[in-house]
């Protein structure tokens, strides 16, 4: 990505499967956790859920032999690209370039049921973006 060339899905899978292990890590010593990456793809939340990385290949799979998948709720921050693109040339020495944006809108695929997520506006103020964010947690539990 720093050179300008997108990743793909065999660059993307070891590094998900790390940090589902990371998140696996934590639930089993009962910490929560909370975890900022794209997540682009229902294939990629399948992995951070489970490991695996295609969600037939777990259900399929005898249930003494797979872990439950984690409880994750994703946060999707929805909006326009060009707010976005505005965002993204304020950042200073981050790692992905602007120019980059349009390949990760043609990536993305909106999270939808049955997956557990939020989609959020990002049109609004970041402190109203937090606020609501922390209510629909506080009202999961």
């Amino acid at each position: 990505m720093a050179e300008g060339i997108p990743l793909n899905d065999q660059d993307r899978i070891p590094w998900l499967c790390c940090l589902h292990d990371i998140l696996r890590r934590d639930h089993e010593s009962g910490q929560n956790a909370i975890l900022a990456c794209s997540a682009l793809k229902r294939m990629y939340r399948c992995i951070l859920e489970t490991r695996e990385s295609d969600f037939r290949s777990v259900t399929h799979r005898r249930e003494e032999d797979r872990p439950a998948p984690l409880k994750i709720l994703f946060i999707h921050l929805d909006g326009p690209a060009d707010l976005i693109a505005k965002r993204l040339e304020k950042r200073k020495g981050h790692f992905m370039p602007a120019a980059l944006l349009q390949s990760q809108f043609d990536t993305l695929e909106p999270p939808s049921p049955p997956e557990n997520f939020l989609t959020i506006s990002l049109e609004k103020p970041v402190s109203e973006i937090v606020a609501e964010i922390e209510e629909f947690i506080r009202n999961m539990y």
